[in-house]
């Protein structure tokens, strides 16, 4: 009778398992789940969302930076001006430089897929752009036209 008994006990201990086991399974079929799907977007799709976005945000920001310096130059032979230019402290989470080069505004950024270059519809009297602006600076563009030439200088707002 006693060997009856101990059958018993045993396959009574070996049920009790079977509902642990079953969540331990569900369990790591959701963890597996959750690895594969954050592998995938932040692996892949994340990453050129990021870069795509990045891009439109630095040709949005040449734009609107093309446009204040065209606006900056007078229409009169002898006049300074100075006005203030609004820039994103980042795109894609990094700071980034906009220089000029000849008649051209040069978006430089540290991540390759984000960048841009803009031409300037300026008149023949602009005979210089330089300069940059670092977008981390209160930027500002300044023209100084005297005697019919003008000259464009991307940098700081002064103080």
């Amino acid at each position: 009778m006693s060997d009856r008994a101990s059958t018993t006990d045993l396959i009574a201990d070996d049920r009790a398992v079977t509902p642990v086991v079953a969540k331990a399974l569900e369990a790591a079929i959701v963890v597996l789940f959750i690895g594969l799907l954050t592998t995938t977007l932040f692996g892949g799709v994340v990453p050129d969302y990021r870069s795509t976005a990045g891009d439109a945000v630095g040709e949005r920001t040449l734009a609107g930076a093309a446009a204040r310096v065209e606006q900056a130059v007078p229409a009169t032979d002898d006049a300074a001006v100075s006005l203030r230019v609004d820039l994103p402290e980042t795109i894609r989470g990094d700071h980034y430089t906009i220089r000029s080069d000849n008649r051209t505004l040069v978006l430089d950024h540290p991540h390759d897929d984000v960048d841009g270059r803009v031409a300037l519809g300026l008149p023949d009297r602009v005979v210089r752009i330089e300069g940059a602006w670092e977008s981390t600076d209160d930027t500002a563009v300044r023209v100084d036209a005297t005697d019919g030439r003008v000259v464009v200088e991307l940098g700081e707002v002064d103080a």
